[in-house]
């Protein structure tokens, strides 16, 4: 058998050559007979003994077909052009053995050798192979991180070269240090006053993140955020004085400074004390600015708490050895793809903690298809005899890891919705604060009010959620919120309308403003005029905040500047690390 020459050996290897024996790649029967027998099997054509693979994918299926009907139309196409040859005419005497003189020439004729011509399915493979030979090669030769084929506009470059087809000339070295460079120079530029007159109507967030390599380097990031997009402003080495809180507070205010004071609502920083610290100092200089505490870092803070139960850290570690037990082989991993439809155990590129809950939950999701695939036949003789795997098999059967584990989604759930609405690409500043009580209130309602089994996770909610004091904004955000506002279960809540009253006094420090908000206060309270519209009313659950307030709100202008500057502010920092991650 020459494996280099039949496209069967892709999807089969030898097992005994002596007997001619192969096994599937897919379905992993073995059988004797040699690559002939396996293309039947691989086509899902019964021959006598010969058992149709059920796993095969319909591309290879398809494939096998053509190549076992290729070599009949081969010798269908041969025996019309020998039909068609001319014979030379022959005298008797001179052929030897009773040659009849039709028949000789044709056994002279050179045999041809067989040429299967690739299909335009494999012409394509192939173009497209090679054009991924050659971009990686562009990335090694000059040294290129790998991570920047994850830019947005790394796909859109390649998007743009296919559509222009043949006849593309890149841009040459010249062209990209003058006129391209020159032209992103300006785009960026005017990009840049459009949003800093944005920000004049809506206000932004300056996000303030400190990171480090773990060693003696430190780097505080700063950049600025809103509604309309976010912006990279400076990073800056703090090494040598990363706990200066005077430093830094120079810092923050020049980024102050460089995106207008008028302009900004909040700063937002991650957990360093001395950042806080600075950002302490710069609201007494600023009154009308306010602090806030990165969002996502107290509800990271939450979850990692919550893991440290007794009862949950081996639901976790156990559903992580379940993973790594599958995603470690490849038969098993592609074995629960089929299963699940697809569907995978493991999310990338997530914090740690967040994985870890959400590796569970998609456990837990999963798992009926999952005892179903270690209890299959092909399992059991493939892999279920080595003993791991029946450690494996042995957790996915008890009792006691999935009560574990449906409870441990059930009071982390709540949570990881407010982590991803925190990070997500829209403002969420409006829905912190009802989304904390909305989550000590499920926690609750999941184990019956039963305060000796919920009052554990409500006292790691409260004591990450205020173990900085968080500032009036949330709450105002809330009241200025339509759809959490006009909720009854929301609208007498007196720490929200305090909050809101707190703020609206710090923002407005001249006379006539806090005058014309004490006016059109009523008018938000009672749902009057415009704000209490069919639209406005319909609207309330399906724009967003802004936007409502935005269409609906020219009655009150005063409390429509205040809630469009309020309500379209991040939370969180972590919007800004796709800006910087390459520092």
């Amino acid at each position: 058998m020459v494996r280099g020459r039949d496209a069967c050996w892709e999807h089969c290897v030898l097992v005994d050559a002596t007997r001619q024996k192969v096994r599937c790649n897919y379905c992993h029967r073995q059988f004797s007979g040699g690559v002939y027998r396996m293309k039947f099997h691989l086509a899902q054509i019964k021959n006598k003994d010969i058992v149709p693979c059920t796993e095969v994918p319909d591309d290879v299926r398809d494939l096998m077909h053509g190549v076992i009907n290729t070599p009949k139309k081969q010798k269908a196409q041969k025996m019309h052009k020998l039909e068609q040859t001319p014979t030379t005419p022959q005298n008797s005497s001179s052929a030897s053995g009773g040659c009849h003189a039709s028949t000789c020439p044709s056994m002279l004729l050179p045999r041809p050798s067989p040429n299967i011509q690739p299909s335009a399915e494999d012409e394509k493979r192939q173009r497209f192979e090679q054009a991924d030979k050659k971009i990686a090669l562009f990335f090694f030769h000059y040294s290129i991180p790998f991570s920047a084929s994850q830019s947005v506009h790394y796909q859109s470059m390649i998007e743009a070269v296919a559509e222009c087809g043949k006849g593309y000339k890149p841009p040459s070295y010249d062209g990209l240090r003058t006129t391209l460079l020159e032209g992103a120079k300006r785009e960026m530029h005017e990009s840049f006053q459009k949003l800093k007159n944005d920000w004049k109507e809506i206000g932004c967030t300056i996000l303030c993140d400190s990171w480090s390599d773990g060693g003696s380097k430190s780097l505080v990031v700063f950049s600025v955020a809103s509604a309309k997009g976010s912006r990279y402003l400076r990073s800056v080495d703090v090494s040598s004085r990363v706990e200066d809180v005077y430093y830094l507070f120079d810092l923050l205010e020049s980024a102050v400074k460089e995106v207008g004071v008028d302009n900004v609502i909040q700063i937002i920083t991650d957990n360093a004390t001395s950042l806080a610290s600075a950002a302490g100092l710069l609201l007494k200089k600023y009154p009308s600015l306010f602090w806030s505490p990165c969002a996502s870092y107290c509800f990271e803070r939450m979850l990692e708490d919550i893991s440290k139960l007794e009862w949950i850290s081996p639901a976790l570690e156990e559903a992580s050895t379940i993973a790594h037990y599958i995603y470690s082989n490849d038969w098993m991993l592609n074995m629960m793809r089929k299963f699940t439809g697809g569907r995978e155990l493991i999310r990338p590129k997530l914090t740690t903690i967040a994985s870890q809950f959400l590796r569970l939950q998609s456990i837990v999701l999963q798992e009926d298809n999952l005892k179903h695939m270690f209890s299959q036949t092909d399992w059991s003789s493939t892999v279920g005899r080595q003993p791991d795997a029946q450690s494996i098999r042995s957790l996915l059967y008890s009792e006691r890891f999935w009560k574990a584990a449906r409870e441990a989604v059930r009071v982390s759930e709540p949570i990881l919705k407010l982590l991803r609405m925190v990070e997500c690409s829209l403002p969420a500043i409006g829905y912190i604060y009802e989304g904390i009580k909305r989550a000590k209130s499920l926690i609750r309602l999941f184990y019956g009010g039963c305060e000796e089994r919920y009052m554990s996770f409500w006292e790691i909610i409260e004591r990450r959620w205020n173990i900085q004091p968080h500032s009036h904004l949330h709450a105002a955000a809330a009241f200025l919120n339509p759809s959490v506002f006009y909720n009854p279960i929301h609208k007498f809540d007196a720490n929200m309308r305090n909050g809101f009253h707190s703020t609206m006094w710090k923002m407005f420090t001249e006379e006539k403003d806090r005058i014309e908000l004490t006016k059109e206060q009523p008018l938000y309270l009672n749902a009057q005029g415009a704000l209490g519209s069919e639209f406005a009313t319909l609207g309330r659950t399906l724009n967003s905040p802004g936007d409502w307030w935005a269409a609906y709100g020219c009655e009150v202008p005063t409390l429509q500047k205040a809630a469009m500057r309020i309500l379209n502010q991040p939370c969180s920092s972590q919007r800004s690390k796709w800006n910087w991650s390459t520092f």
